[in-house]
């Protein structure tokens, strides 16, 4: 089978939009998406309706736990907490009341395929892995992870390869699993995307092949942008999409 994972829409339509579009010449089998479905973007409504109806499996995110009700976010500096509290008002019945019902993980033991959006370690806390020695972290629960990890959170494109005692970081580019490792891997964003690349970021993972690419597609930047700033939300959220940080 090919999977295609997606995470940190952050309720930009122009991105998602064309990572669908693009998913479309990619004989993709089965979506996954590791959450984030909203936060920071003009969009959640359109957002979650396409997650929703697309992917198989919707991991919680962080964001999407705090506009659920599912998590305290009063520690997070005003301008994200405005967002949430908007898009808290904003979403339908029913799209709350998804957001209240997603997973922190989804194993695919089948395959060897574990999803969550942060740190498998501690899953209900959301922290970020960025680095080896946040990655090395994983060591202590090798036995639970799967032969891939994938996680968002960061917004970044990384990959971790463990084994017993060991972390190497890879680039971030297809690569095929190998034996005795495992891996674990942050897909990128695709809304807001923090690499200093604006484009949005989804991955494939071929399950026979076991082989796993990352992608990038071109979005219109400036409809998302001009919809955050046409609104009450922080205008660095728009700003922020045309640099990619």
């Amino acid at each position: 089978m090919r999977l295609g994972i997606f995470s940190d829409v952050h309720a930009n339509i122009e991105a998602l939009s064309a990572v669908m579009e693009a998913f479309r010449h990619e004989n993709i089998d089965e979506y996954y998406c590791l959450g984030d479905v909203v936060g920071y973007g003009a969009s959640p409504n359109e957002c979650a309706d396409i997650v929703r109806k697309v992917a198989k499996v919707t991991i919680l995110g962080n964001h999407d736990a705090a506009v659920a009700g599912r998590m305290d976010y009063s520690y997070y500096y005003e301008a994200a907490r405005h967002a949430l509290d908007t898009h808290a008002r904003l979403l339908t019945a029913e799209n709350l009341a998804w957001l209240k019902t997603l997973p922190y993980k989804h194993e695919l033991n089948n395959v060897g395929l574990h999803l969550c959006h942060g740190s498998p370690v501690r899953l209900e806390e959301f922290e970020y892995i960025f680095a080896p020695e946040q990655a090395r972290e994983c060591l202590g629960i090798w036995d639970e992870l799967g032969d891939l990890t994938l996680i968002g959170h960061s917004h970044l494109c990384k990959v971790f390869a463990l084994r017993p005692g060991e972390v190497e970081e890879l680039p971030a580019r297809r690569f095929t699993l190998r034996k005795g490792w495992k891996y674990v891997v942050s897909v990128g964003s695709v809304g807001q995307p923090r690499d200093y690349d604006n484009r949005a970021s989804f991955t494939i993972f071929d399950t026979e092949k076991r082989e796993f690419e990352f992608k990038r597609v071109e979005y219109d930047i400036e409809s998302a942008a001009s919809k955050i700033f046409a609104g009450s939300l922080e205008r660095n959220f728009g700003h922020r999409l045309f640099i990619g940080v």
